[in-house]
């Protein structure tokens, strides 16, 4: 019988030996994968790199009052925030201050001008028919494109083209994309239905009747339109409205063109979705798919009847953005079921940055930039070095209490939390350029906290060791008998802690996430620590005779444990029987 139980007993113990080199290669790789990243330190958040801070001041817009409410504030923090969030910046702070102000906090290391164009762009969205184009600025070349005569039918390179999802695209060159990001739809009220044909077949808004004032007007503004100079291209289509022709700027290639477009045909917050995605039917490359809602389903399709029965340039449906064309892709065919792809020859990024602009919308209120300032480190400094002092001599003193109460067994919880230290640093400095992860102020409490969480882990084991020991048992067998009660108590406290923290993520924003995603990371990795490192250690140690004796420094001395007498099988000896005396 005793070599059955031999074979389970090591079988029990596994091979440490293993699952130690496990944990050492991952290690390894992850401390290259760094190096090689370029990315060696944590990327910091605004508080201890500094940043930039934007203050953003609503207004209600023209014919609208009381627009500037709590409700209209907080949707804009939320598009604000859906904003920041895809351009892949974390730990950006967006918050209201007063009744009609956004404060946007953004860290070192973020494209601050491009932050700013997101954050501050009133992003309503709109899709009005093309009626005329041309370049614009001194260097401008070219007669306008708006005759109906003009060459094409819907196949023109240098546009982007329109079709249903999944048909073929035209392959073409991409023409009418900005360096425009991501931003979230609103509801806002849709100025008009679909345009009118007469819009639609004309070079000018004056082809449904009389040349009024308003068409001289219109006309007159579109000709002195000059895109190149910033000034003109803040007030192109100033104060027009849904329903009426406007102009527009845009820019193609690097060169600014000046656009004349129609009514609006769709409203951008009747777009329900919008993804980039792989074209494999064709495999003409990254298209931007958008799916409307019902009600935008039959305006789009309207539209997309009349524009396909054009020449270029009137067969292209101009996608607005406060006033700026972003794209303008042609229509080859009338485009109904409320799904569609917009195609050409779009890079990974372009694709993203159309798709994201299609799905986040509009913002329900208009924001002007109050002020600019850059955030100095000073002060978190200053925080940071109190705070790294403070974890410094709370983790002096657990070693100190782990050595004067553990002594041998202090080695190896120190050896587990150099461990989990290493490799906390090392997957905080790779999520930093992968997901945008800054390390804040509360995202170090959180792993200050981490200490004594993991260092209630290995308390835990040990406890359990010692309390077998206690019972008789000699060191290897009080290891693997300690070992699956401990586990269970270590995976329920890590889990409380894992949820505390998850919920803690989900339900707050800026800072205090910070401090949530480090603890439910290092929650993780002791986990991972105690099961990988921890645990195979302590059952290679299990069998050198400095553990395995019980020496008195070993922290596993049974006299200073107070334990019984080893547990053996002794035979019952029976005392003889004098018979002549019986």
């Amino acid at each position: 019988m005793a070599a059955p139980k031999k074979g389970r007993n090591q079988g029990a113990q596994g091979k440490p030996g293993r699952t130690l080199a496990l944990i050492l290669i991952a290690i390894v790789a992850l401390t290259g994968g760094m190096f090689a990243s370029g990315h060696t330190t944590p990327r910091l958040g605004i508080d201890l790199a500094g940043g930039t801070s934007i203050t953003l001041q609503a207004k209600n817009e023209p014919g609208q009052k009381n627009a500037i409410n709590k409700a209209n504030m907080d949707t804009a923090v939320d598009i604000m925030n859906n904003r920041v969030n895809g351009l892949g910046v974390s730990e950006a702070e967006v918050q209201t201050q007063g009744e009609s102000n956004i404060i946007v906090n953004i860290p070192k290391g973020t494209n601050s001008k491009q932050a700013r164009d997101q954050v501050g762009t009133t992003a309503k969205l709109y899709f009005r028919p093309l009626l005329q184009r041309e370049a614009s600025g001194p260097g401008a070349t070219g007669s306008p494109s708006a005759s109906p005569s003009a060459s094409s039918s819907g196949t023109d390179t240098g546009k982007e083209s329109a079709s249903p999802s999944g048909s073929p695209s035209a392959s073409a060159t991409t023409q009418g994309r900005a360096a425009t990001d991501a931003l979230k739809a609103d509801p806002t009220p849709s100025g008009s239905g679909s345009p009118s044909t007469e819009a639609s077949d004309s070079a000018s808004p004056s082809a449904s009747g009389g040349a009024d004032d308003a068409t001289t007007k219109l006309q007159a503004e579109y000709a002195a339109l000059d895109c190149s100079k910033p000034e003109q291209r803040a007030k192109a289509g100033e104060g027009s409205q849904p329903g009426d022709p406007t102009v527009a700027c845009g820019q193609d290639d690097g060169v600014w063109n000046k656009f004349l477009l129609g009514p609006v045909g769709v409203d951008g917050t009747e777009v329900e979705k919008a993804q980039a995605v792989i074209d494999t039917t064709t495999g003409a490359g990254w298209e931007v798919r958008m799916d409307f809602t019902s009600a935008g389903s039959k305006k789009f399709a309207d539209v997309t009847t009349q524009l396909a029965q054009q020449q270029s340039p009137q067969n292209e449906f101009a996608i607005v953005l406060d006033g700026e064309v972003v794209s303008h892709p042609y229509v080859r065919t009338a485009i109904s079921g409320g799904t569609a792809s917009i195609s050409g020859s779009f890079t990974q990024q372009e694709a993203k940055d159309l798709s994201n602009m299609l799905s986040y919308g509009a913002l329900p209120l208009t924001f002007t930039e109050a002020s600019v300032t850059t955030v100095t480190a000073a002060l978190g400094g200053e925080q940071l070095e109190a705070g790294l002092i403070a974890g410094a001599i709370g983790l002096a003193l657990v070693i100190i209490y782990l050595v004067v109460y553990y002594r041998g067994l202090s080695l190896v919880a120190i050896a587990s939390l150099l461990v989990s230290a290493v490799m906390t640093y090392v997957i905080m400095s790779l999520l930093g350029p992968t997901i945008g992860f800054a390390l804040n102020l509360p995202a170090v409490c959180g792993a200050i906290v981490a200490i004594g969480i993991t260092a209630d882990s290995f308390i835990v084991f040990f406890e359990r060791i010692r309390d077998e020991i206690r019972e008789g048992r000699t060191m290897r067998p009080a290891v693997e008998r300690g070992w699956p009660r401990a586990r269970r108590t270590i995976l329920v406290s890590d889990f409380v802690s894992f949820l505390a923290a998850a919920v803690l993520f989900i339900v707050t924003v800026g800072k205090v996430q910070g401090f949530a995603f480090t603890l439910g990371l290092t929650t993780l990795l002791d986990v991972v620590v105690v099961f990988f490192f921890t645990k195979p250690l302590m059952t290679i140690l299990a069998r050198k005779k400095f553990f395995a004796e019980g020496h008195s420094w070993s922290g596993l001395d049974p006299k200073r444990l107070g334990a019984k007498p080893p547990l053996r099988r002794t035979r019952r000896v029976t005392a003889p029987v004098d018979t002549k005396e019986a």
